[in-house]
């Protein structure tokens, strides 16, 4: 009999695309899923995306009870769900505490209860803080974070003690942490706890860290999601995307495919126990390029992207994904490129709605000092 798995938050964007890929695989898969209304909208039922085949579960993982019940017959878990955005996070503090935090918290608690072969937990690159850097004499060098006279300043870019700056590079699962906001802070808590649960009561354990995942399924009225999606909201609507800084920072943006193919790996691959993994495309763009390749691909350069100087409390400069690890141990290689993505992304956009919540989401940081 094929094995049976649990996937919290299994009816988002990337806990959906993960269903399609067990499933196609020959998994049975199950869902536990709260349904929020930010990411779902109001009211929302079983998504029409969501395979016929997914056994679906309304439920909270706060709620211990509905949880237990989740795990019944359960071989591998895959732990999702979360309060996503960086930005929102710094006012709604509690909740995001409660939904990552403390939610993952009840999941450790009846997995001891109720042990599987395997836990796999969405980590994030937003724990990184600021990614790995290199000064002119070769040295490596963590990135610190910004000072606020700085980015008043409008210098963007980090420097070296003498002043150079410094040349971002890949960023390996080695570099330590540095926690610049909430969300990260929840996230590193996730990681950790289910890293060290899984360890005291032999439950194998994998972390990802995931970094900024796009493609068809991302909520496109949550203003606090991922910048594609965000961008790609602002077109439909034919308004221009809003770029903090100068659009010059530069991240990997890789497909929930390629995340999907990841997800799998480290449930199949033996060695993957008890490890942490970069999962990204192991490419990086500015900011002001992916804007610009989605205006050329949903046929909207006409509108140009505004470049607004101004800084969120919690973002970082550059940070983008060394893959070698998850390449060696998982056998994890990226198969979509940026540019089918976009494709993809745009054949999915084509004739859908959404309502544009950037400006409502930028009134409720700038009206508690949290953009500079």
């Amino acid at each position: 009999m094929s094995k049976k798995i649990l996937i919290t938050g299994g009816a988002g964007f990337i806990g959906s695309h993960l269903a399609d890929e067990l499933l196609h695989h020959g998994y049975q898969v199950r869902v536990l899923d709260s349904l929020s209304s930010q990411v779902h909208g109001e009211g929302g039922g079983r998504p029409d995306y969501l395979d016929p085949e997914v056994e679906f579960r309304v439920g909270h993982v706060e709620d211990a009870s509905a949880v237990s019940a989740a795990l019944e017959g359960i071989d591998v878990v895959y732990h999702l769900a979360a309060k996503v955005g960086v930005g929102q996070s710094m006012y709604q503090i509690s909740d995001y505490t409660r939904a990552n935090n403390e939610a993952t918290a009840v999941l450790m608690e009846a997995l001891v209860q109720n042990p599987v072969e395997r836990l796999v937990v969405a980590s994030s690159m937003s724990i990184y803080g600021e990614g790995l850097y290199r000064d002119p004499s070769g040295r490596l060098l963590p990135g610190q974070a910004r000072s606020l006279k700085q980015l008043k300043e409008r210098e963007w870019e980090l420097h070296s003690a003498t002043g150079d700056v410094l040349l971002p590079i890949p960023t390996p699962e080695t570099k330590e942490p540095s926690l610049s906001s909430i969300y990260a802070l929840s996230k590193f808590d996730q990681e950790r706890m289910c890293l060290l649960v899984g360890k005291a009561y032999n439950i194998p354990t994998v972390a990802l860290r995931f970094f900024n995942v796009y493609g068809p399924r991302q909520a496109l009225s949550n203003p606090y999601t991922g910048v594609l999606a965000i961008f790609a909201s602002r077109f439909l609507n034919n308004l221009p995307p809003a770029i903090y800084e100068d659009g010059a920072q530069q991240r990997d943006f890789v497909n929930v495919r390629d995340v999907a193919q990841a997800c799998r790996l480290a449930f199949e691959v033996p060695g993957a126990a008890d490890q942490v993994f970069n999962i990204g495309s192991g490419q990086h763009f500015t900011v002001c390029e992916v804007a610009d390749r989605l205006a050329r691909i949903l046929d909207k350069e006409h509108i140009a992207a505004e470049v607004t100087g101004r800084y969120r409390v919690g973002d970082i400069r550059h940070c983008f994904a060394d893959i070698s690890r998850a390449r060696s141990v998982l056998g994890y290689a990226p198969q979509v490129t940026f540019e089918d993505g976009l494709e993809e992304l745009a054949q999915w956009l084509d004739g859908r709605v959404a309502i544009n919540r950037g400006e409502e989401a930028h009134h409720e940081l700038a009206s508690r000092g949290l953009t500079v």
